[in-house]
C-alpha cells in the first residue's frame, strides 16, 4: 500500500478537521461584530449590512461546525465572504494582501469547496 493511498484512508477525517477549524475561525467575525468579542474596533448599527453579515457568521459557522445542513451553510457563507471581498476590500485596493481581504477569500473558497464536499465524518448529516 502506497502512501498516498494510505493518507486517503483518512481523507475524510482532514475534510471534518479542515470544516471544524474553519468554522471555529468563522465564527469569531460574527462574534466580533455582534459582541465585540474579541475586541471589536467598531460596532456595527443593528440591522445593518455588517450587522446581518455577522448573524450569518454566526449562524453557518454553527451548522458548518456541528456539520448539520453543511451545504446549504456553506453556500451562504461563500456568498457572503464574496460579498464581503468586493463590498468592504476590493473597493480600496484590488490586491488581498494589501486589502486586508485575504480572509474573506481563504473562508469563500474553503465554504465553496465544503458545498461539493459535503462535511465529511464527525458530522450531524453524514452525507
Amino acid at each position: 500500500m502506497s502512501l498516498s493511498d494510505r493518507l486517503s484512508a483518512y481523507a475524510p477525517q482532514a475534510l471534518a478537521v479542515l470544516r471544524i477549524v474553519t468554522a471555529l475561525l468563522f465564527v469569531l467575525h460574527g462574534t466580533q461584530k455582534l459582541f465585540g468579542f474579541p475586541a471589536a474596533p467598531f460596532a456595527p448599527p443593528a440591522f445593518s449590512i455588517f450587522w446581518f453579515a455577522g448573524v450569518i457568521e454566526i449562524v453557518t459557522s454553527i451548522l458548518i461546525a456541528i456539520g448539520f445542513y453543511t451545504r446549504p451553510a456553506a453556500f451562504l457563507a461563500s456568498g457572503t465572504m464574496a460579498v464581503a471581498y468586493w463590498m468592504a476590500h476590493a473597493p480600496g485596493d484590488l490586491f488581498p494582501t494589501n486589502n486586508a481581504g485575504d480572509a474573506a477569500i481563504l473562508f469563500c473558497f474553503v465554504f465553496l469547496y465544503l458545498i461539493f464536499a459535503g462535511p465529511g465524518a464527525w458530522s450531524v448529516n453524514k452525507k
